[in-house]
């Protein structure tokens, strides 16, 4: 869980094109060229291809064999309707972990997960290098809840709704530093009602943080698309 060990050339392109596909960088549908991108970011083709790879399993990407790689597109509609199941999904899960109590090893992921993240969002460095250490830190934090709530079918949905990439936990879509500190202090919000084992103002809280995640999300489409 160290997010301050040096990430691998390999580790670090897959990073750089997700953000660049969340962000809209690559239009949708277009053509990524294994060729071209290893000529424009100084890397051979074999780590790119296994990127590719990668993104397309994650369903950033499409793959059809001799045509390539190509952007995905996903309907914005479809992309709320997974922040919306999300928020009802990791609700409950809230309230469950609250009222069960956490275990020992949960609170020592989910505490190191809220320091970590303190640590990551206080300074002011290389962004890119700083929005994939909290992407990684607000996955753990996540996974961590949803594991305490301890229900299979909330773990089903999450994964249901991670066939929407832009909806995962992952994927920081929109990486305001000022918007991604204020979620970061839900995230103490939520744990302090988990531990106060107040059920309603966990699940509320949960769901009004996944629901203000979709809002940054979809202001940030919308300024992408302005900008055309």
């Amino acid at each position: 869980m160290e997010s301050t060990a040096r990430p691998t050339r390999s580790a670090w392109l897959l990073e750089h094109l997700r953000q660049a596909l969340l962000d809209g960088i690559y239009p949708l549908g277009s053509r990524l060229n294994e060729v071209h991108l290893s000529q424009e970011l100084n890397v051979s083709r074999t780590p790119v291809r296994a990127a590719l790879q990668t993104l397309a399993g994650e369903g950033l990407l499409s793959y059809v064999p001799n045509r390539g790689f190509t952007v995905r597109e996903v309907r914005l509609s479809e992309i709320v309707e997974a922040y919306e199941m999300r928020a009802l999904a990791e609700g409950l899960a809230a309230r469950l972990a609250a009222e069960r109590g956490l275990p020992e090893d949960a609170r020592r992921i989910i505490e190191h997960s809220l320091e970590d993240g303190d640590r990551v969002l206080a300074g002011a460095g290389d962004r890119e290098a700083q929005r994939a250490a909290y992407a990684r830190n607000n996955e753990i934090f996540h996974s961590a809840i949803i594991a305490a709530g301890g229900s299979t079918l909330v773990e089903d949905v999450v994964r249901l709704c991670q066939r929407i990439p832009q909806a995962s936990a992952h994927n920081v879509v929109a990486f305001d530093l000022a918007d991604v500190r204020e979620r970061h202090r839900a995230h103490h919000r939520i744990y302090a009602a988990i531990l106060d084992q107040d059920t309603s103002e966990a699940e509320a809280l949960m769901r009004q943080h996944v629901l203000a995640v979709e809002l940054s999300m979809i202001r940030s489409i919308a300024h992408r698309s302005d900008r055309r």
